[in-house]
């Protein structure tokens, strides 16, 4: 059992999980977060996550964890993105579209034994992520528990939760209010 969180020994276990399989590798960046997909100058597909943090890892394989087959033939699986300092309406749609990899980070989190936070990713905007969002958030993570995960998560949270030691995922252990910022309720 390990208590620290180090981006080497994410790398490891999620790469003795997936490079085989699915040919994808997870690769700590110097900079923004992106999927590359094999080319000719680089065999494998690539999650490059975000400055070493382990919270942008957990992130990105979340994103990966959503794609399908043909998503992952694309740059950064071909999604929308508008960056740090969208309207209220684009934030609106950012929040909509990441309810399922946030759902997913959550659990990898957990798993990991791994404090999660939302992210809104719009700082300069002034907006946080939503309460409504939160919640959609954790709905979508009971969704999961109670019917099944998919197999690239379960795979990953199974492993996770071996290495780090943490108890297998219930209900209890997704308590919204321990996410809220201070003052705010579900």
């Amino acid at each position: 059992m390990s208590t620290q969180h180090s981006i080497e020994d994410l790398i490891r276990l999620f790469n003795g999980l997936f490079l085989g399989s699915y040919n994808t590798e997870l690769v700590a960046g110097d900079d923004e977060p992106v999927y590359l997909p094999a080319d000719a100058a680089n065999p494998h597909h690539r999650i490059i996550f975000a400055h070493g943090f382990f919270a942008s890892a957990l992130h990105e394989i979340a994103h990966w964890c959503v794609a399908g087959a043909k998503r992952r033939t694309l740059e950064d699986f071909g999604y929308w993105y508008k960056p740090d300092g969208r309207t209220a309406m684009e934030q609106e749609e950012f929040e909509r579209v990441e309810v399922q990899p946030q759902a997913y980070e959550w659990i990898l989190s957990e798993s990991a034994g791994h404090r999660f936070n939302f992210s809104a990713d719009n700082l300069s905007a002034g907006l946080g992520a939503s309460n409504q969002f939160m919640q959609n958030v954790h709905a979508r993570v009971l969704d999961l528990l109670e019917r099944g995960l998919p197999p690239r998560v379960e795979a990953l949270s199974s492993e996770l939760r071996a290495f780090y030691g943490t108890p297998p995922l219930n209900a209890e252990r997704f308590a919204l209010e321990r996410h809220l910022p201070a003052g705010e309720a579900a």
